[in-house]
């Protein structure tokens, strides 16, 4: 018995979101000047916990649909004091990414999770971020909860990583939003670029090359003909 060939398949479908950039759209997006619209915007539980988390922040964000976002971004110095601890679940995303954007505000923020995100390794973020001059307690063995304390002056730092790694990268390149003069990053292998990308849709000076990132404060904020 033989089968007949398929004259072929027609019809739609839509991909879902993708995580990663989900989570660096509302992030961007609310530290910008005006509005900005996401649309595939990944409805999952961690991409959820950073739209909350800049909600409880100060930050307008409209949801207009599925995936559809409307984010009135506040600028830079715009993010506001939340009234309690920042949540975010299990995404250790959020929590390694938000350190670096909250070492850089004036008031004082404690990021924590779940009790398993609880468990997870932070030293990796915390250790490159101290050498930029960002004051942040953990627990004694380099855990959340950490509290960030605001208002200490970053500086842009020339750092070498021990292992790849993305989240810790894009700590770095947030804080270095905040960070006075150019913010290196080298790879010890290329880890993916979606935050090196979207800055550069932003508006912010980020230069590659091979495996060496290079970011300078001052073309974010407009300072540059």
């Amino acid at each position: 018995m033989f089968s007949a060939p398929s004259e072929g398949l027609n019809g739609k479908f839509r991909v879902p979101g993708d995580k990663s950039i989900s989570h660096r759209s509302v992030m961007l997006g609310s530290l910008a000047e005006g509005v900005t619209e996401v649309s595939g915007f990944l409805e999952a539980e961690d991409a959820l916990a950073t739209l909350k988390t800049f909600q409880n922040m100060g930050v307008e964000i409209d949801r207009l649909g599925e995936g559809q976002l409307r984010i009135h971004g506040v600028g830079l110095h715009g993010l506001k004091p939340a009234e309690g601890d920042l949540y975010v679940g299990n995404s250790g995303t959020s929590m390694r990414l938000l350190s670096g954007i909250l070492a850089g505000q004036a008031f004082d923020s404690v990021l924590t999770g779940d009790s398993s995100l609880t468990k997870r390794p932070m030293r990796r973020v915390l250790d490159p971020l101290s050498l930029m001059g960002a004051k942040v307690e953990s627990t004694a063995t380099g855990t959340s909860p950490l509290k960030i304390h605001g208002g200490a002056p970053l500086l842009g730092v020339h750092y070498e990583m021990p292992m790849g790694s993305a989240q810790v990268k894009s700590c770095l390149l947030l804080a270095g939003l905040y960070a006075e003069g150019t913010t290196t990053v080298v790879e010890p292998a290329v880890t993916r670029d979606h935050t090196e990308r979207m800055l550069r849709g932003f508006g912010y000076d980020v230069r590659t090359e091979g495996n060496v990132v290079a970011a300078r404060w001052w073309y974010f904020k407009g300072d540059v003909n």
